[in-house]
């Protein structure tokens, strides 16, 4: 067992994000770039973004200012010039701040444009001021820095990760990683090693009761809530745990300013992932180390399955960290490995199709939905019915439909992905 290889993998997936993923690495990489520029006046800042990071970053809303915008972000990044914080660098916005970057907007010193690049995920922010200029490239994963220059010239910053690998599933590199490695490092890990899985539950907690509190978005979750309250929805664990879950997206595209946990990028899956596991663990009255173990396995088959999809496509990322829960829950309720792994078959059988069309209130919708699928098809699988290979993407093996769906998302959607950019755009 890679004992070591697993927890660096956690710690590298298992990220602390304040905000939707996509707007704060575009405030982050703006940050760095005006941190790095000299001068005192900022005159033209010039955004270019890849698709993926563009639908997703258009309509959800950034912590502490109530709107969204993709130049709103850029023009935040250069106002705060903290890129020190990663991922949570536009918590505690003050108003003015806001203020400042709104009118960066409105005086149209932002521009922004679809990139020329082949990554799913890439961000390149230009700056100039009276005297300076600089550029910072970001790649594949939300805070990969691969390049930071001024006045032409590149700079060696050794704070920052420069990971110049593709967003895909390397072989050489993750070759310990299996649906069968993982089940055996669950089992055999001391879960004192595992504090972030714990830190993972209490952050996610707190935003998802926070969106069942208050009224954030559509109110997914606290619509759900309140029709299980008057009895128009049954008041059970499975209706409890699919609105608390969709709760915490309600709030966090929303523009909560709770932090969340991300997984792979995605603070909704990281929220998708753990918040299903730890209801059902709460009804089981199950032991913190076997909530812990139950949680660690449902993050790490959502990492699996997104080293091979990528951090970004035209899949919804809350159908895979529903296979994530969907493992979680089945061990919570004593089931074997090897119907663990079956339940999969179920689960990617339902959902592969669920197309993501950016982030936004709507997320939400279909967190509620994928959790729902998570519970139905963990009950369906414990039942011993399982989807055959003869039926559609279903694979002979888990890791066989694992490949199916991936391939549908990294090739068969290719044109879709565009399609629904266009149809964005257009709006």
């Amino acid at each position: 067992m890679e004992e070591k290889k697993f927890l660096e993998i956690l710690n590298k997936e298992l990220v602390v994000s304040l905000g939707c993923t996509e707007p704060i690495a575009i405030a982050f990489a703006a940050a760095l770039a005006r941190k790095n520029v000299k001068g005192n006046t900022v005159m033209k800042i010039k955004l270019n973004a890849s698709k993926n990071i563009i639908k997703n970053a258009m309509s959800v809303n950034i912590p502490g200012t109530h709107t969204c915008g993709i130049d709103l972000a850029a023009a935040l990044g250069v106002i705060t010039q903290n890129p020190e914080k990663n991922l949570e660098l536009l918590a505690d916005l003050k108003p003015k701040e806001v203020e400042n970057a709104k009118k960066m907007v409105q005086m149209k010193i932002v521009t922004v444009e679809l990139a020329d690049s082949v990554k799913k995920l890439y961000i390149e922010v230009f700056i100039q001021t009276e005297i300076s200029n600089s550029r910072v490239i970001i790649e594949d994963k939300h805070n990969n820095v691969v390049l930071i220059e001024v006045d032409g010239k590149p700079l060696k910053n050794k704070q920052f990760n420069h990971d110049t690998k593709k967003d895909k599933y390397n072989t050489l590199e993750h070759d310990y990683l299996s649906l069968n490695s993982i089940l055996e490092f669950i089992q055999k890990i001391n879960v004192e090693k595992l504090s972030l899985i714990k830190k993972s539950v209490d952050l996610n907690m707190e935003i998802c009761l926070e969106g069942l509190k208050k009224p954030y978005g559509l109110g997914v979750g606290r619509s759900i809530k309140n029709n299980m309250e008057k009895g128009f929805l049954g008041d059970n664990t499975s209706n409890y745990a699919i609105a608390l879950t969709a709760a915490g997206s309600d709030a966090r595209m929303a523009g909560s300013s709770l932090p969340v946990m991300s997984n792979s990028g995605s603070g909704n899956q990281g929220i998708s992932t753990t918040i299903p596991v730890v209801v059902f663990a709460e009804y089981f009255k199950s032991c913190e180390e076997e909530l812990i173990r139950a949680v660690t396995l449902s993050n790490l088959v959502t990492i699996y399955i997104k080293l091979s999809l990528g951090r970004l496509s035209a899949l919804c990322g809350a159908s895979i960290s529903a296979a994530g829960a969907c493992c979680g829950i089945m061990y919570l309720m004593g089931a074997d490995e090897s119907k663990i792994k079956l339940s999969i078959q179920n689960i990617i059988g339902n959902l592969t199709g669920m197309i993501c069309d950016g982030a936004k209130a709507g997320c939400a919708l279909k967190v509620a939905t994928c959790t729902s699928a998570a519970i139905q098809s963990a009950i369906l699988t414990l039942e011993g019915n399982t989807l055959s290979s003869s039926d559609g993407i279903i694979g002979v093996t888990p890791e066989k439909t694992i490949e199916n769906f991936c391939l549908i998302g990294n090739e068969g959607m290719i044109e879709a992905d565009q399609l629904i950019l266009e149809i964005m755009l257009k709006k």
